[in-house]
C-alpha cells in the first residue's frame, strides 16, 4: 500500500512538471511561468559543471564588492547597488558556486528626496554583511552621508530602515567585527573624491547595539608605500589574531593584502596573499573569507571587466603560518594566482543548479528581482497588468534640464548576464495621440549609450535608433529614423558579442530581425558595468500619458545569425 502511495504520488508531479515545460520558446509564443519552486538556469553562462567542477566567474555579472556570511548550511551575499534601486541585493547558495537573488535590503534610497533623481555612481558602496544575536547585520556606506545599518532576521527581508551610525563625508567600506567578550568594532576605508585622503585604514569602536560609534576612530594601518588605494576591509578573528583583509593597488590592477595583529588596534604586520600571477584575471579585487559546515576555507572576490562590471569569482583558501593563502600557490611562497576551474566546496547537503534569474515573462504581480531602477521609483511609473501578463511602463516625463536618457530616473534595467548574450523583448506601443516625441525602448546603458526604440510623431509612429556619446557630460543623442510603423507592437533586439560589441535589430513578426544602426561598443556606468534598460518616457507635461505593454524580456543565447 505504501508503495502504491509513492508510486502515485510520484506520478502526479511528473504530470504536473511535463505540464509546465514550455512546448515554444521562440519569439511568437509566451511561455509558461516559472514555478517559483522550480531552479533557474541561465541559457547564457553556467559555473557549475555538474561533474563535481565549477568554472570562475560564478556570477558573470556585475555584483562588485561582494560580502558572505554562513549562517548553518547557507550562504548569503550581498554586494554593491550604488544608485539602483532596489538595492543591495541579497543572494543565497548552498554551495557556494549556485547562486540566487532571494531579494533587496534597500527598496529606498536615503536620503529619499536626494535620490528621487539619478545620482550615478553613488549611494550604495561596498558593503558587509554578518549573523549576530540570530539577526543579520548589514552595513552599508553611501559616501556623502556615512555609514548605516539595516538589520533583518530573514535575508530575504523584510529589512529594517537603516540608521545612520556613523556621519560624514568619504566613509567608505564599513565591517564589523564582533570580539569574544561581546565587543563590537568597525572598520573602514576612506574615499579620497569626498574625504580628501584615501589609502588609510581605520577602526571605531561601536555600541554594544552596533548602531552608534562611540569614537573618533584610530587609523591602523596606512598604505600609500607599499599598498596605495587599498580600501574594501573585512574583519575577523581567529587563532587569537585580528585579521583585516583589503584590496590594494586599484581596482583593476591590484593585489589582496591580508593585516594581522594581535591587539584590535595594531600594530598590523602586512602580507599580500593573492596577485593575477599569471593567470587572466586582472587585479583580483574586494572579497570575502567564508568557511563551510564541514570545516573549509574560500574567498570570494570580484574581477574588473570593463563594460561588463564587477563579475564573482570563488578561490579556494588555505592557511599557513597563521596567514590565509588564496587560490593556486604553485611556487609555495605562500602568495597565490586565481584559479579558473576547481573542484567545488565540499557540503553536507545537496546542492542545486541554479543561476541569478535574468529573464522575464512579466506573468507576476512583481517584477523580478533582476530588475533595478535609477532612482527611487514611484508608483505610477509602471503597473503589471495580471490579466494581460504583460509590464505596463507608463511614459514619464523626464526632469528639467534633463538632456539624455542618462537624466531620467524611470530607467528599468538588469545587469549583463555574460559575455555574450541576445536580448529580446516583445513590447506593444499606445502613446497619448495628443503628445509628440513619446519614446519607448530598449538601451544599453552606460557613459555612453545606444537604443532602438518607437518614437511617436503627430502623424504616426516610427522606429528608430539612437546613440549618445559622453553621455553623462550632458552630449545630445543623435537620434535617426528607420521607418515608420505600420504596427504598434514590434519586437527589439540586441546581440551583445565578445568586447561588449553590441548590435540591435527589430522584427515586426518575431521571426525575421532587421539589424539597423551601426555596431555600438558598450561602456561602463559610473563604478559598474553597462545594463540593458527598459524605458518609456516623454519631454511634455500633460494631464495623462500614453504606455508601453511589454509582454515579455528573454535572455538566450548569442547567435550572430
Amino acid at each position: 500500500m505504501l508503495s502504491y502511495y509513492h508510486f502515485n504520488k510520484a506520478f502526479i508531479v511528473f504530470l504536473i512538471l511535463v505540464h509546465c515545460v514550455p512546448r515554444n520558446t521562440n519569439a511568437q509564443q509566451k511561455s509558461a511561468p516559472l514555478s517559483k519552486e522550480l531552479p533557474y538556469h541561465s541559457k547564457v553562462w553556467a559555473p557549475d559543471l555538474n561533474n563535481g567542477y565549477y568554472k570562475n566567474p560564478i556570477i558573470n555579472a556585475d555584483y562588485s564588492d561582494p560580502d558572505v556570511v554562513r549562517v548553518g548550511n547557507d550562504f548569503y551575499m550581498v554586494s554593491s547597488s550604488f544608485e539602483d534601486i532596489p538595492g543591495l541585493p541579497i543572494l543565497h547558495s548552498t554551495d557556494l558556486v549556485n547562486w540566487k537573488i532571494i531579494g533587496h535590503a534597500l527598496q529606498k534610497q536615503y536620503p529619499v528626496d536626494h535620490f528621487n533623481l539619478p545620482r550615478h555612481g553613488d549611494g550604495v558602496w561596498a558593503p558587509s554583511i554578518r549573523y549576530y544575536h540570530k539577526e543579520f547585520y548589514l552595513y552599508y556606506p553611501d559616501p556623502d552621508f556615512g555609514i548605516y545599518l539595516t538589520k533583518a532576521t530573514n535575508a530575504a527581508g523584510p529589512w529594517s530602515k537603516p540608521v545612520l551610525v556613523m556621519g560624514g563625508k568619504g566613509l567608505i567600506d564599513p565591517c564589523p567585527l564582533m570580539d569574544d567578550d561581546g565587543s563590537m568594532y568597525l572598520v573602514h576605508g576612506f574615499a579620497g573624491s569626498r574625504a580628501g585622503i584615501k589609502s588609510i585604514i581605520a577602526v571605531n569602536k561601536l555600541n554594544k547595539n552596533g548602531d552608534k560609534v562611540l569614537d573618533e576612530g584610530v587609523i591602523v594601518y596606512d598604505g600609500h608605500e607599499t599598498d596605495p588605494t587599498i580600501e574594501g576591509p573585512k574583519f575577523y578573528k581567529q587563532n587569537g589574531f585580528y585579521y583585516i583583509f583589503a584590496p590594494a593597488g586599484g581596482v583593476s590592477t591590484g593585489w589582496q593584502v591580508v593585516l594581522r595583529s594581535k591587539n584590535i588596534y595594531g600594530p598590523y604586520e602586512r602580507k599580500v596573499v593573492m596577485d593575477q600571477g599569471k593567470s587572466s584575471v586582472n587585479g583580483p579585487h574586494q572579497g570575502a573569507w567564508v568557511n563551510t559546515a564541514l570545516g573549509e576555507d574560500w574567498f570570494i572576490h570580484f574581477q574588473d571587466k570593463d563594460a561588463y562590471g564587477r563579475v564573482v569569482h570563488l578561490q579556494p583558501m588555505t592557511w599557513k603560518n597563521n596567514w590565509p593563502v588564496i587560490g593556486s600557490d604553485v611556487d609555495g611562497d605562500g602568495k597565490g594566482e586565481p584559479v579558473y576551474q576547481y573542484r567545488k566546496p565540499k557540503i553536507n547537503i545537496a546542492s542545486v543548479i541554479e543561476n541569478p534569474v535574468e529573464s522575464d515573462e512579466f506573468n507576476n504581480n512583481v517584477l523580478g528581482l533582476q530588475w533595478q531602477w535609477v532612482a527611487n521609483n514611484k508608483a505610477h511609473w509602471n503597473y503589471l497588468h495580471p490579466a494581460k501578463g504583460v509590464l505596463r511602463l507608463y511614459s514619464v516625463q523626464a526632469p528639467e534640464g534633463a538632456k539624455n536618457l542618462w537624466d531620467i530616473p524611470n530607467m528599468l534595467s538588469q545587469k549583463f548576464p555574460a559575455d555574450e548574450f541576445t536580448a529580446t523583448t516583445k513590447l506593444e506601443f499606445k502613446p497619448n495621440i495628443k503628445l509628440d516625441g513619446e519614446k519607448v525602448g530598449l538601451a544599453i546603458m552606460g557613459l555612453s549609450y545606444a537604443n532602438i526604440g518607437i518614437i511617436h510623431k503627430k502623424d504616426g509612429d516610427y522606429l528608430y535608433y539612437g546613440v549618445c556619446k559622453d553621455a553623462d557630460k550632458g552630449e545630445l543623442e543623435d537620434i535617426k529614423i528607420i521607418t515608420k510603423l505600420e504596427s504598434s507592437s514590434v519586437y527589439l533586439r540586441v546581440m551583445v558579442a565578445k568586447d561588449a560589441m553590441c548590435r540591435f535589430s527589430y522584427s515586426t513578426d518575431g521571426s525575421i530581425f532587421k539589424v539597423t544602426g551601426d555596431e555600438f561598443k558598450a561602456t561602463p556606468g559610473k563604478w559598474k558595468g553597462a545594463k540593458l534598460g527598459l524605458f518609456c518616457t516623454r519631454s511634455t507635461q500633460i494631464n495623462d500619458s500614453g504606455y508601453a505593454d511589454f509582454d515579455w524580456f528573454r535572455i538566450t543565447a548569442f547567435d550572430k545569425n
